[in-house]
């Protein structure tokens, strides 16, 4: 085990990535955990903290130990000692305290345990897949081309350069459309982002609501696709994160001053009910 670690980890310059992934999945299970403890009212378990009655959210915390460790990273030149580990992990582990409240950084409000948290779970899983791809070696499409100083490299370099940018621009549109992982797994495998993003759009898309008008052909075909195809899909995903996340079945805090418009998913996303003040919502 030691030997591969150092063969395949230090020796490959993967040790500062590797910190920062283990730091940053023990960091998002951690503080889920310490949340759902506290949403479970668990007596003995250290609740949130509100120093003179002001709550302070992990997020916090998350810039602290992300300045901390981003800075130190800067630092420190030794790319495969423990300095360099260390920052890395304190870097990893702020930035799951950072994305674990992604939600309430877009709403700017606490939406944490509400429908709209989930998205605080999907940028999470996001980062871990991102990162876990970048751990294999595998890299961005034109990562290792763009490096070759060979003679003649230039020519191929511009042509590259130009395809790059054309899949890059359909990961992009890809996720417009809202296929996440389609727009993700495009910016390593050329081809697929492109493929993803001259498909319909799903429905409640940001590309969706700026070209596919009400009651138009393109709508009720997007709306069919995803009824039969991504539904099932999502539904296994939410259940795999709760699993993990916990339940997201608060009814979120209406605000006179703003309003969510409704969503054209086919199918409503009804809040089971639950109680809960800020108190047992975790922070």
């Amino acid at each position: 085990m030691d030997e591969w670690f150092a063969a395949y980890i230090v020796g490959t310059g993967r040790l500062p990535l590797f910190s920062f992934f283990v730091a940053f999945v023990s960091g998002f299970l951690l503080i889920r955990l310490s949340v759902r403890m506290i949403r479970a009212r668990v007596r003995w378990w250290p609740g949130n903290l509100t120093p003179g009655g002001l709550h302070i959210h992990h997020v916090v915390f998350g810039v602290a130990f992300m300045l901390v460790g981003g800075v130190a990273g800067l630092l420190i030149t030794e790319r495969e000692g423990w300095s360099i580990a260390v920052a890395a992990g304190l870097f990893g582990f702020g930035s799951a305290l950072v994305l674990d409240e992604f939600a309430l950084i877009l709403h700017l409000r606490d939406v944490y345990w509400t429908e709209q948290g989930r998205t605080s779970v999907d940028a999470v899983f996001v980062a871990i897949a991102l990162s876990g791809l970048l751990l294999t070696g595998l890299r961005p499409v034109g990562w290792t081309e763009f490096q070759s100083t060979a003679q003649g490299a230039a020519l191929a370099q511009t042509w590259l350069a130009a395809l790059v940018l054309v899949n890059l621009a359909g990961s992009a549109v890809s996720l417009l459309k809202g296929k996440i992982w389609s727009g993700i797994a495009g910016v390593f495998v050329p081809g697929i982002g492109v493929v993803a993003a001259v498909r319909l759009a799903v429905p409640d898309s940001p590309w969706a609501r700026w070209y596919y008008p009400e009651d138009s052909a393109k709508l009720t075909l997007a709306v069919r696709r995803d009824q039969r195809v991504r539904r099932p899909l999502i539904r296994t995903k939410i259940r795999f994160q709760e699993l993990i996340a916990g339940r997201h079945d608060l009814m979120p805090e209406t605000h006179a001053e703003s309003h969510t418009p409704p969503s054209r998913s086919p199918e409503a996303r009804p809040s089971p009910g639950g109680a809960g003040g800020p108190s047992a919502q975790g922070d």
